[in-house]
């Protein structure tokens, strides 16, 4: 079917973990106090390490379950994983509700 071949979704949930988890850090310490346009480079950087990100995580859980990237495609990964994750930990640190760490003006039509 080729589900396995699908990419993960470079949105606040999935970025946002990464983000929270301090797997990528912003080189400027400002960058979560203002918005930014989906086209500014750190967005766009973002959105690629989090795609990038989402791959080495999901390598590394069939890893541990000793599954194949057929038998465990990155869909399971995020649907169990990191969709879930992504928001318990923003609901953690930015309660109430953990909307987005950092503010993207969109609309809507970047994810």
């Amino acid at each position: 079917t080729g589900l396995d071949a699908l990419t993960g979704l470079p949105e606040y949930r999935n970025g946002g973990l990464l983000y929270d988890f301090e797997l990528m850090v912003p080189r400027d310490a400002t960058f979560a106090s203002r918005a930014h346009a989906v086209d500014e480079p750190e967005i766009v950087e973002w959105r690629a390490l989090t795609v990038t990100g989402l791959d080495l995580i999901a390598d590394g859980v069939r890893q541990a379950l000793g599954l194949s990237e057929a038998d465990f495609p990155l869909a399971r990964v995020l649907e169990g994983g990191t969709w879930a994750a992504g928001r318990r930990v923003a609901a953690q640190r930015r309660p109430p509700g953990g909307p987005p760490p950092f503010a993207i003006q969109s609309d809507g039509t970047v994810f």
